[in-house]
């Protein structure tokens, strides 16, 4: 048996009927409009989809009238244009269905001609998609109010839709974007991150995010998401140049808050403040300016006229180092060249910063006399400057010029406030270091006042040092000594009172001076010296106590001379004969110090000293320092000793200070070098 609903029939008819029921399925309604009598006739799914209920058959008329109001002129046109053209009819309309409301309708048709090649039917089908309008409609809505700037794209890179916050992000309304292409309306994304990452997502079909920026006329740096689909590509991209350039502006802070702890570093380095100011230049540049020059005010005035004689360039740094000789030249001639109103002047004689934007070359080209130097400045190219005083105790002591060329900002904002306090910290340094000068020039004057080198002695040869210490007023309590009891012998004294400053001076000198007036009243041994100065010590009230070492060099047996010494508390004196063999001279006895017990037991001892033997006496800053005890010291002494002892006295007194010094040492160092010449 043969079911009712089965087709049958030719192959043919079956087709169309499987067409039928494809189209049936689809909800796809079909229409011919016969246009020679107007006649309209639509099929059931059409009438249901229109809401025409029984009605097969109408005319064109009737039909607009169903059609919405905003819709029905738009669609006449498109329907009278298909016919005119014979093109292909497509639509998308509304219409009010009677029952239903209004409904979204998607139509395509096609006109058939007839046999006498004139148009005669206007064949379609229309689809009712209202639902997926709704869903359409919805999401546009969404998509508009969103925060995230979108559009899309389709295979041909034109835009098929943007929203509201992507027309204000791009600065161009949708009529403009939509159905332009990308790379038209936007060429510099041609070979930039956007190209490179758009088609990657499309021929890959992964989407991908990035950043990029895109200059001017937009100006500003984008996170960007795109997500590809079949024939279409979504963008969604935020402006997030506020975000960077905060982002740039920590790291540029950042940057600045390390060449600030830097230049710190430099300025505290040294006492040397003419040195760490000079390296200035070098920490500014490149996170400052493209070249610095760094200039000093001397306290020794030069041959130069007025406010030239005092000012002298001590430091250039250019980041181009193709441009750092020309610079540096520069240094060398500007400062005779310059006249009273040029910026470095100004800055000197005013005591106020000089800021020039714009037109900096042109600027300081004005106050140069024709020259070499006018030439240079012209060279270096600068298009804005920044000249610093440097100002301390109410007096500038340097400047500082910062310059930068065509292609970088003038100095300003956060970055002039470093700079300023970069001029503050080594207008400081630069007034502690002539300070330092000041009070190391008068406390070694004063130290030096109180030594005394031996007096010379046939067959002797003596080299004596003094070196105080590397901080400010660090002299005090070392000293040495050398007198003569009698014609025949030689008394040398090494000392150090205990403290490191001024007070430690006075009280060594008054030491001093008791140990010589014991020692030269009489022939009295080394041990009965100390005893007596340690008696007259108590008996004036004095309450410091000090190391001393008495040594005598007297005339002993076969051409020897006999060495008898005293130690109270001090380091003990090494002696090292011709072919380096280092005696250590009663390194485990010492007595007690001076000042500490006046009715103490002082022991006396001799060695001999050959010819060709060398003497040498010492204070602890030579031996004894930081990380390294006074043992150590000694050991390294003795081995530089052994090492060196062929060179002259004057020669081996700078090898033990060049060998055992550190270069910043914290106390002061009395050295004497005695050599038994024969």
């Amino acid at each position: 048996m043969v079911d009712d609903s089965a087709v049958v029939g030719s192959p043919a008819d079956v087709r169309r009927r499987v067409d039928q029921l494809a189209v049936e399925s689809a909800g796809i309604g079909t229409f011919d409009w016969e246009l020679a009598t107007g006649r309209l006739t639509w099929d059931a799914t059409l009438r249901e989809i229109f809401g025409f209920g029984d009605v097969a058959e109408a005319t064109m008329d009737a039909f607009y009238a169903f059609v919405h109001p905003e819709d029905r002129d738009r669609l006449a046109r498109a329907v009278d244009a298909a016919v005119e053209s014979l093109a292909p009819f497509e639509a998308e309309y509304r219409v009010d269905a009677p029952g239903r409301g209004v409904r979204w309708i998607s139509a395509r048709g096609q006109v058939a001609v007839g046999p006498d090649g004139r148009p005669a039917h206007f064949l379609g089908a229309a689809l009712d998609f209202t639902e997926r309008q709704q869903e359409r409609a919805q999401l546009s809505r969404m998509l508009e109010t969103l925060p995230t700037a979108f559009f899309s794209l389709d295979d041909d890179w034109r835009f098929t839709y943007v929203n509201l916050e992507a027309e204000r992000v791009l600065g161009r309304c949708r009529e403009e974007l939509l159905g332009a292409v990308v790379w038209d309306l936007f060429p510099a994304a041609v070979d930039s991150p956007f190209e490179q990452h758009y088609r990657r997502a499309v021929e890959t079909g992964e989407p991908v995010s990035f950043d990029a920026y895109y200059p001017a006329p937009l100006d500003a740096w984008y996170d960007v998401r795109a997500s590809p689909s079949p024939g279409s590509l979504a963008v969604y991209f935020l402006d997030v140049t506020t975000r960077r350039r905060a982002e740039a502006d920590v790291l540029e802070a950042a940057r600045r808050a390390e060449l600030l702890a830097d230049v710190t570093a430099a300025l505290n380095g040294t006492l040397d403040g003419e040195e760490s100011v000079a390296l200035l230049a070098r920490l500014t540049v490149p996170v400052l300016a493209d070249w610095s020059l760094v200039t000093v005010v001397d306290d020794v005035p030069s041959d130069r006229p007025g406010w030239r004689r005092h000012l002298r360039d001590v430091g250039t740094w250019h980041h181009d180092p193709a441009a750092r000789e020309v610079l540096q030249r520069y240094a060398t001639t500007r400062i005779p060249a310059l006249d009273d109103r040029s910026p470095l002047a100004q800055a000197y004689l005013l005591e106020q910063r000089q800021l020039i934007p714009v037109g900096a070359t042109e600027h300081v080209q004005r106050h140069l006399a024709p020259g070499e130097a006018h030439e240079l400045v012209g060279a270096l190219g600068a298009e804005s400057m920044a000249v610093l005083p440097l100002v301390a105790r109410e007096r500038v002591v340097g400047m500082l010029t910062l310059a930068n060329g065509p292609g970088r900002e003038p100095l300003q904002g956060s970055a002039l406030q470093i700079a300023e306090e970069i001029a503050a910290h080594a207008a400081v340094a630069l007034e502690n270091s002539r300070l330092y000068r000041e009070q190391r020039g008068l406390a070694e004057e004063l130290q030096r006042s109180l030594l005394t080198a031996p007096p010379p002695l046939p067959g002797l040869d003596v080299a004596v040092r003094y070196v105080p210490a590397a901080r400010v007023a660090q002299v005090g309590g070392d000293w040495y000594d050398g007198f003569r009891q009698d014609e025949e012998t030689l008394t040398l004294v090494i000392g150090d009172v205990v403290g490191h400053d001024i007070a430690a001076a006075a009280a060594m000198g008054k030491v001093r001076t008791l140990v010589r007036a014991m020692g030269a009243d009489g022939v009295d041994g080394p041990a009965d010296v100390l005893r007596r100065t340690d008696r007259v010590m108590q008996k004036l009230g004095l309450t410091t106590t000090a190391t001393v070492v008495v040594a005598r060099l007297e005339d002993g047996p076969d051409g020897d001379l006999l060495l008898r010494w005293s130690n109270a508390g001090h380091p003990p004196p090494l002696v090292v004969t011709s072919d380096g063999q280092v005696d250590v001279l009663g390194e485990a006895h010492p007595d007690v110090l001076l000042g500490i017990d006046a009715d103490a037991r002082r022991t006396e001892r001799t060695t001999p000293v050959p010819p060709g033997s060398t003497l040498v006496m010492y204070t602890d800053g030579l031996v004894e320092r930081r990380g390294q005890d006074i043992d150590e010291g000694i050991a390294l002494l003795g081995h530089v000793l052994g090492e060196h002892q062929h060179l002259s006295v004057d020669a081996l007194a700078n090898v033990l200070l060049t060998e055992l010094l550190p270069s910043a040492n914290d106390d002061d160092v009395a050295l004497m070098v005695v050599r038994h010449s024969g």
